[in-house]
């Protein structure tokens, strides 16, 4: 075929087949499966900003005022992904999933507290650990079938794993002679599992 003749036919499509929006003949992927993927990763997002928010206003002792920052700046990043996620699932021709009944449901991650400061920390380390693997494996899954909403969860996962980072900097120290091994810099009574083990 001609590449004339192929753009002719391109254009006709476009014409006929215009309600699809973004969504074009060639798209190769299970739509709703796609859809249904993302709305998943849009939970966990939600989730997390709503987790972030939490340990904002709550978070005390004499660290939280740097932490505070830090999961505030969280909150707000992870939003910016739940806002990205959502206008490419209306882009698929889907509904973002946003009813608070099904999201801890949808989420991969947990809805976690932390009754210390140091637990807050963790869960959000842990939080931010599990969204690294599953986004991983929503990527391979896209692979080149889908590059859009490949490209968009390969920006959300390179932040979420400076997300994981900044979290374990905060909670961890490693040695400054070696540059190996960990430490807990929090006090003893600011975690609770330490605390119980002195009594």
């Amino acid at each position: 075929m001609s590449h004339i003749k192929q753009i002719q036919e391109i254009r006709e499509r476009a014409r006929k087949q215009i309600s699809q929006g973004a969504v074009t003949a060639d798209y190769e992927l299970d739509r709703t499966r796609v859809i249904g993927i993302l709305n998943e990763a849009l939970a966990t997002e939600i989730v997390c900003v709503l987790r972030y928010k939490f340990h904002y206003f709550m978070a005390s002792g004499i660290h939280s005022q740097a932490v505070k920052s830090e999961f505030k700046e969280h909150a707000d990043e992870e939003q910016e992904h739940a806002d990205q996620l959502a206008e490419r699932i209306k882009q698929l021709g889907g509904k973002p999933e946003m009813n608070p009944a099904i999201l801890t449901n949808r989420s991969h991650s947990e809805y976690k507290e932390g009754s210390s400061l140091a637990d807050m920390i963790r869960e959000d380390l842990i939080a931010e650990r599990i969204a690294i693997e599953s986004y991983r494996e929503i990527i391979q899954f896209l692979g080149d079938k889908d590059p859009t909403s490949k490209r968009l969860m390969e920006s959300i996962l390179a932040k979420e794993e400076e997300h994981a980072d900044d979290m374990a900097d905060l909670l961890f120290a490693v040695e400054p002679q070696t540059g190996e091994g960990s430490r807990n810099l929090y006090f003893a009574d600011e975690v609770p599992a330490a605390a119980k083990s002195q009594n």
